[in-house]
């Protein structure tokens, strides 16, 4: 498998035993744990102010960029921002008298853009109480009532949108979630951002049930510079591979390992136990890791995310969500239900196939997107 033009993966120290090149990026070939002797010193974590600020200028860095990236959001949201486009036509003549009528047409049109049932009369309900009580005059009051609305419902539970990396080195991320959905991509996006920002990243290809899996994490591998481990046979097991990665990690200075997982589906409950074992194997690696455990849901399935969610959250514990293909007949108001009903924010949204298209999420900037 050949490089790119212009990029190379990042150089690695020999570990034992020397991992095998078979591409120009890194391959990993596990021997037994007996054979790696990391020294107590290498073994231990350096708890410094300096670690701690990296990862919190790292995540506010990230943060930030997400404004500038609004106009990204806007045009991955093109199919929402034409379904609620209809809000300012139904506004335009509001009057009080015509209230009902209007509010009901609302409903509708908040019903197929995904809001789910449940939001959408309680966002109704809220626009016709203080509509009657005098609170609301006129369309664009209404408009602008709804849109702090869908705001305060996806802010009002204090939910982070930022990665909580921690302070210790190397931070370890997990993605999760069943077949299909886009976890490979997704994860070699977020390799690509963190890579860009400075970050050595090393990435870990945990999904050892498909074939291909490796292959496409290794060009992602190659696309973004970065080194990764993969099985050295196809009996490997996929706790294993994520130990050995986040230990050579931890070895070699790495300040984020991001791990891939199979694709399962969420009523499999002996794959979703291998999820379970895949958290302790790192997490006896590095105390407290993984920091993040990311469920890649399909923005296209709509309202049929939020039971995916549920059991990966009772299994493993679910600390932030990335909606993906949201750029096509996905609708957006999902977003708004997933947080509502789940508590669990939404960290990044794909809003398209290019290596920039995994944006950010940020509240504010999505509520301004999906409203023209």
């Amino acid at each position: 498998m050949s490089s790119p033009s212009g990029l190379s993966p990042l150089p690695s120290k020999p570990l034992l035993p020397p991992p095998r090149a078979t591409s120009s990026a890194t391959l990993l070939h596990f021997p037994s744990d007996h054979q790696y002797a990391f020294s107590s010193r290498a073994s231990r974590f350096k708890c410094s102010a300096g670690d701690a600020g990296f990862f919190t200028k790292l995540g506010r860095l990230i943060k930030e960029k997400a404004k500038s990236d609004v106009e990204k959001i806007f045009s991955g949201f093109s199919k929402t921002r034409d379904n609620l486009a209809v809000v300012d036509e139904l506004l335009l003549y509001w009057n009080l008298s015509d209230t009902d009528r209007v509010l009901d047409e609302l409903e509708e049109v908040l019903l197929v853009a995904d809001f789910g049932p449940r939001i959408t009369v309680k966002i109704v309900d809220s626009l016709r109480d203080d509509i009657y009580a005098g609170k609301l005059k006129s369309g664009p009051e209404i408009k602008d009532a709804l849109k702090k609305s869908i705001l305060n419902l996806l802010t009002a539970k204090g939910l982070k949108t930022e990665l909580k990396l921690g302070f210790r080195k190397p931070a370890v991320v997990m993605i999760v979630g069943v077949n299909g959905g886009g976890k490979t991509t997704s994860l070699g996006k977020l390799a690509n951002r963190f890579k860009n920002e400075g970050t050595k990243v090393l990435l870990a290809a945990g999904d050892t049930f498909r074939a291909a899996a490796s292959d496409q994490l290794e060009i992602w591998a190659q696309r973004t510079g970065c080194e990764i481990v993969v099985a050295g046979n196809e009996n490997a097991k996929a706790a294993t591979v994520l130990s050995q990665a986040v230990k050579r990690g931890k070895l070699e200075g790495y300040d984020l390992v991001l791990c891939d997982t199979s694709g399962r589906l969420h009523t499999n409950y002996s794959l979703m136990e291998e999820l379970i074992a895949c958290k302790k194997a790192i997490g006896k690696v590095v105390p407290g890791a993984p920091n993040e455990i990311l469920q890649v849901l399909d923005g296209t399935t709509g309202l049929n995310m939020l039971p995916q969610a549920r059991e990966f959250n009772d299994v493993v514990g679910i600390t932030g969500l990335i909606l993906t293909k949201l750029d096509g007949s996905a609708r957006g108001g999902c977003v708004v239900s997933v947080v509502d009903e789940l508590g669990i924010p939404v960290k990044f949204v794909g809003v398209g196939e290019g290596v920039e298209d995994l944006q950010p999420f940020d509240a504010e900037a999505f509520v301004n997107a999906i409203f023209p």
